[in-house]
């Protein structure tokens, strides 16, 4: 059996894989890699968008007007158009998650188990194969459920092949000929089981080597009804693979485009929303203090630059906001596809703040450990699975005392180890009093530690040049794991300001110039 190595790599012809190229990134040198890109997309955008925020109601087949949306002539959306942007954005948000997530793949969806889903799922999939083989079980065989799987498999093998794929598409057509293999029924001769191993012959010079040892497993049941549904399970689970190879192939022109393409789509969508940016406006207006912003008199060449000066920093500020959520308030419209990402790089930042603490605290307690690389390793990998779960200051309060068992107990082990006694029961109760202090909101060095996280990664998104940043003091050893957080966080806000920088910039001087205007 011949193995492509890759989805659609067949022997004799060309493979893509000679000619693709993939994107290889590393999150963890994103904060501190001169090589870091920059977007910078702020500018003059017109935003389309109104206050007024009045709900449609929509009838099929007749056209409506949107409110809120001046035009000369007046301008109406149909149904249809409405439905077309719907697609639009399904369309964008797979994009986006190409764009923004490395190791974004397809997944095979099953139902839940014990699900009716499922169970209906089980049974009609079991209808369909005890009836084929009760039909190939009569005398003389029935093979009309057979000519329909044949013809389903023949469409599955049609749609792996690439264009270069010449060759094998004819071996497939001459193959699974309908008129040939009817002739073979009528006249009694077909043998299914030659038919199974011929498609099997071709999955193998089709099929990624992690379905090598399927195949090879499929070639050796001899049962006719086993080894079709297997390969009709094998060539789904192929198609899945083609899927995730096309899209590792093409991905960098996807993350070339995919910035051009959000905003187009997004343009579509507020064509149609009566004001598409009215969280995105509370948002941004919430980080802009008073009496920021330049002076109207002031030439427009200066104004402007103070505007973008002015942008920059209002961002930055926003952008952290996102860290520290109240999941009570509704995200950003140009946010909304990155919720669920910037929601968990702040339960993230909250467990590095922990962590770090915990980490100085000990370390000030137990000064002769606080050389000890080996002791703040394990120490740090037990945190990081007993944090694991912490999303809030409840999560944390409810944790502490595992946490301080733990530590204790790293504590005591490493100062044998070192040739030193324990703590004594009154150091012990000490270190798990300082330690369970961590939890409380106010604990000093908490503080401490985030507002460095927190200052760490504003310079980092807000850095105009791609030049290294310096850890903070005292989170050296919290240097992968900061770096790891930054770096994603960073990924994030740079796809974002590029695909929306005009609306936040125009959001930033609308505001200010009322500001300005106000008495």
């Amino acid at each position: 059996m011949a193995s492509g190595g890759a989805p659609g790599n067949e022997n004799d012809e060309n493979s893509p894989l000679e000619n693709s190229t993939t994107l290889e990134d590393d999150d963890c040198a994103a904060a501190s890699s001169s090589t870091r890109q920059r977007y910078d997309s702020e500018g003059n955008a017109s935003d389309s968008s109104s206050s007024s925020s009045k709900r449609l109601r929509i009838t099929p087949g007749y056209a409506l007007p949107v409110p809120g949306i001046a035009a000369s002539p007046p301008k109406f959306v149909s149904l249809e158009e409405i439905m077309q942007a719907a697609k639009g954005l399904n369309n964008m948000a797979l994009a986006h998650e190409i764009a923004v997530d490395k190791n974004f793949e397809l997944q095979r969806l099953d139902p839940p188990e014990d699900s009716l889903h499922k169970r209906v799922k089980e049974t009609m999939k079991k209808a369909f194969w005890d009836l084929l083989s009760l039909k190939l079980s009569e005398d003389p065989p029935d093979y009309s459920q057979a000519m329909n799987l044949l013809r389903d498999i023949k469409e599955y093998l049609f749609s792996l092949l690439l264009p270069q794929h010449v060759k094998l598409k004819e071996e497939i057509s001459d193959l699974l000929d309908e008129d040939i293999i009817q002739q073979q029924v009528d006249a009694g001769t077909l043998n299914f089981q030659d038919y199974a191993q011929c498609v099997i012959a071709i999955m193998g010079k089709l099929c990624a080597p992690i379905r090598d040892e399927k195949i090879k497993e499929l070639s050796e049941t001899k049962d006719v009804v086993a080894v079709f549904k297997g390969i009709l399970e094998t060539l789904e689970l192929m198609r899945l693979d083609m899927a995730n190879f096309t899209i590792k192939m093409f991905r960098p022109d996807i993350i070339a485009s995919s910035v051009e393409y959000e905003k187009t789509k997004f343009a579509e969508f507020l064509k149609i929303q009566p004001d598409g940016l009215a969280h995105t406006r509370v948002w941004l207006k919430r980080h802009l203090r008073p009496g920021e912003g330049p002076d109207p008199a002031a030439p427009a060449p200066e104004v402007e630059i103070a505007l973008r000066s002015l942008t920059q920093l209002v961002l930055g500020r926003a952008y952290l906001e996102l860290l520290e959520w109240d999941r009570s308030v509704t995200f950003p419209e140009t946010l909304i596809m990155d919720e669920v990402r910037y929601l968990d790089l702040g339960d993230q930042t909250l467990r590095l703040s922990v962590m770090g603490s915990i980490l100085l605290v000990v370390t000030s307690v137990v000064s002769a450990l606080v050389g000890n690389t080996s002791f703040k390793t394990m120490l740090k990998d037990h945190l990081t699975v007993l944090l694991a779960e912490v999303h809030s200051n409840q999560d944390l309060t409810d944790v502490m005392p595992n946490v301080s068992l733990q530590i204790i107990k790293d504590v005591n082990d490493s100062l044998v180890e070192c040739g030193f006694s324990q703590l004594d029961e009154t150091a012990t109760a000490s270190l798990t009093s300082q330690i369970s202090s961590v939890a409380l909101p106010e604990h000093k060095v908490k503080q401490l530690v985030r507002l460095r996280i927190m200052e760490f990664l504003e310079l980092t998104i807000t850095s105009p040049t791609a030049a290294p940043v310096q850890v903070p003091p005292g989170l050296s050893f919290l240097k992968a794991e900061l770096t790891t957080l930054t770096g994603q966080f960073l990924r994030l806000v740079s796809h974002n300001r590029a695909v929306y920088g005009e609306y936040y910039s125009e959001i930033i001087a609308d505001a200010v110039k009322s500001a300005k205007a106000s008495p």
